[in-house]
């Protein structure tokens, strides 16, 4: 049991285990970090039976792709800082058949990355449900750690949100404003001339603000308009200088998010330089190597 906490419960009272403000907070120059979504056990079979919803009862295709992933990410030279798994990591909502299934599997094949690459754990609707409750919510942090909650790594503030409390609370109105209050405390220190002023303000969520542009069109891959305007507005005045790419994930979610022919076989390596610029790069698994990965930072 120490060693699964060690692993997937490390996100516990709004921080992580290992990253904290204290020992991370300064900079320490340009690295690195994979972001990764939607291994999301059990999909390709559920959308070849055209039944998304009940289906997923096979899930051996998604478990060998994640195993390709792991295998690529231990291979890195350097290591990156850690490894961000932006949500849907199984298929099967809550207190559905295979749920269980799917989450041992996945965390069967996830105990091989190496223990030098923390896991960092962002939850998705199939992870919560489309409209989550505390009870949900408890399920989900039983198994994988908080579902909202903020880390430093090498004086970057890394903030990890749960983006189904934007999209539908209306099972859990108290979760929703607990995110909110906590995440305007986040915003505030992250803007404060009276604290340590991070190098990098970035943003995890499994649904992205938008797909192509701010103003677009409410659909199913994106936060409806309203709200992520004024997800924009608070996170421009908190200082963070591109709303696309890793700080909203939005061009990372919005490549990602729901291509089962894409499913966990693109990795996103996303590049922290001296200046304010983050650089993110899509790659299929076998591109994925030390060269291409450290030939752009400066």
């Amino acid at each position: 049991m120490a060693g699964s906490e060690e692993t997937f419960l490390r996100a516990k009272h709004r921080t992580f285990s290992g990253l904290s403000e204290d020992a991370e907070r300064e900079w320490t120059g340009p690295f690195y970090f994979i972001q990764a979504a939607d291994p999301q056990l059990g999909l390709m079979k559920a959308w070849r039976v055209g039944d998304s919803d009940g289906g997923g009862d096979e899930w051996q295709e998604e478990v060998e792709l994640t195993k390709l992933a792991v295998e690529a990410v231990n291979q890195l030279r350097p290591r990156p800082r850690f490894m961000v798994l932006c949500g849907d990591l199984v298929h099967a909502m809550p207190d559905t058949p295979f749920r269980e299934g799917q989450e041992r599997d996945l965390k069967a094949v996830l105990k091989g990355t190496d223990p030098s690459i923390p896991l960092v754990f962002v939850s998705g609707n199939h992870d919560l449900g489309n409209t989550p409750t505390p009870r949900t919510v408890e399920q989900y942090c039983s198994a994988w750690g908080d579902d909202f909650f903020s880390f430093w790594v090498g004086g970057v503030l890394c903030l990890v949100l749960n983006s189904q409390l934007f999209y539908d609370a209306s099972g859990c109105p108290q979760l929703k404003e607990a995110q909110e209050t906590w995440l305007e405390e986040q915003l505030s220190r992250a803007s404060s001339s009276t604290e340590p002023k991070p190098k990098h303000v970035l943003v995890f969520q499994h649904i992205p603000l938008y797909l192509k542009t701010p103003d677009e069109e409410d659909n199913y891959f994106n936060l409806q308009r309203e709200v992520r305007q004024t997800l924009i507005e608070r996170f421009k005045k908190a200082g963070m200088h591109q709303l696309t790419g890793a700080l909203s994930s939005a061009t990372v979610m919005g490549v990602l998010e729901g291509m089962v022919e894409e499913n966990i076989t693109t990795a996103t390596e996303v590049l922290l330089s001296h200046t304010n610029k983050v650089k993110v790069k899509y790659n299929p698994l076998n591109c994925i190597n030390r060269l291409y990965l450290y030939s752009d930072i400066s």
